[in-house]
């Protein structure tokens, strides 16, 4: 195993929210691990969200430390790992994670306390985590998270494409361009994200602004964040169409239901026979609902990307099938868009987790204000 660290020590400030800062590289993905000066021996293994193929990686934030204060004021180090592969990357960042979590305890030593976050698809691999290594853990923390079973919540980005094209055609890519290996196209740059959606959000508009927004309500979405959704989905499927080496879903007997006109999306709807098993990409840790340690899934009550019955409902319903009730706390706040949380708010929920795995109290679900 070769390990290639860089060691950067840093100076305390008040401007300064973590003595030092390691960055490496672990098996081929690249990590960092932040340690504050007044650190207690306790550490958060934190997973990050989807990103886009070609953008920067985490550990290239200069700013992570910042993003971390919550956690690092209260005496935490934080390790991070990038995962070996951008894009959908759940397995991987289980994985990885796991191995940065032994990397640290070798190198700093034992650690009294260790929870698990994330955030969006790093939320999926923070109940993964908990679900396969939570012997590891003293509890977990997932922010919006990818908490469906993984199948389901991409297929959900599937239909919502076919259908957008059964009412909307010639505005986005169809299907089986983005399926088609022979000539496959990248994932769209994040810095081509504007224009694209205002084209997306014109061309809509041009044809029926009032069956656009009944479009976006069948999805629970707001009519201004669906440009983003399909930017988001476009680049998504292409990057499980790589991946998968094909098209992991079939809606060849699919039912499209909830549209102002059911019958004609049914009619017009591209129908795509499945080219690749699905657990090629999806089956690794797949969602169980077998939790055996304190989470606290704290989600919004609007999400543009990962809806409330996709990132809480469908979760909450497989713990309960599994009898784990007693492991699941749901906090939520009023925020309006994918992870909008506030740094306060973030830390209310992170207080709560402690304290239950501290008293053995159980907290009350509900609002963070």
């Amino acid at each position: 195993m070769k390990i290639y660290v860089i060691l950067l020590l840093m100076l305390c400030s008040a401007f300064v929210y973590a003595q030092k800062i390691e960055k490496g590289n672990l098996n081929g993905a690249t990590f960092t691990i932040a340690i504050p000066e007044n650190w207690k021996g306790k550490l958060i293994m934190y997973a990050h969200g989807y990103e886009f193929v070609g953008a920067p990686k985490q550990s290239e934030n200069p700013r992570f430390a910042e993003g971390m204060k919550v956690f690092l004021d209260r005496g935490f180090a934080v390790a991070a790992s990038d995962y070996s592969l951008q894009g959908f990357a759940l397995a991987q960042g289980v994985d990885e994670t796991e191995a940065l979590r032994q990397y640290f305890i070798k190198t700093y030593g034992k650690v009294d306390t260790t929870y698990m976050v994330g955030h969006s698809m790093g939320g999926g691999i923070t109940l993964a985590t908990i679900e396969n290594f939570g012997k590891n853990y003293n509890g977990g923390l997932p922010f919006c998270p990818l908490s469906s079973r993984p199948y389901l919540q991409v297929r959900k980005e599937f239909d919502m494409y076919a259908s957008f094209n059964a009412l909307f055609p010639g505005v986005v890519a169809s299907l089986s361009e983005i399926f088609d290996l022979s000539k496959p196209k990248p994932p769209v740059p994040f810095s081509e994200m504007g224009p694209k959606m205002a084209a997306i959000r014109k061309a809509i508009v041009q044809k029926d602004s009032v069956l656009g927004v009944a479009f976006a309500n069948r999805f629970d979405l707001k009519f201004d964040d669906l440009p983003l959704s399909l930017f988001f989905n476009n680049n998504v499927l292409r990057d499980i169409a790589q991946k998968a080496k094909g098209n992991p879903f079939d809606n060849m007997n699919t039912v499209y239901s909830g549209f102002p006109d059911d019958a004609l999306v049914n009619k017009r709807v591209e129908r795509l026979a499945a080219t690749a098993d699905p657990n090629i990409i999806f089956g690794k840790y797949d969602r169980t609902g077998k939790i055996d340690k304190p989470v606290v899934l704290m989600h919004t009550l609007y999400d543009q990307l990962i809806p409330p019955t996709y990132g809480v409902t469908n979760f909450e319903n497989m713990v309960h099938l599994n009898g784990k009730d007693k492991y699941l706390v749901v906090k939520y706040t009023t925020g309006q868009g994918h992870c909008v949380f506030r740094p306060e708010q973030m830390g209310e929920a992170f207080d709560d987790l402690r304290d239950w795995v501290k008293t053995g109290h159980h907290p009350k679900g509900g609002i963070i204000e």
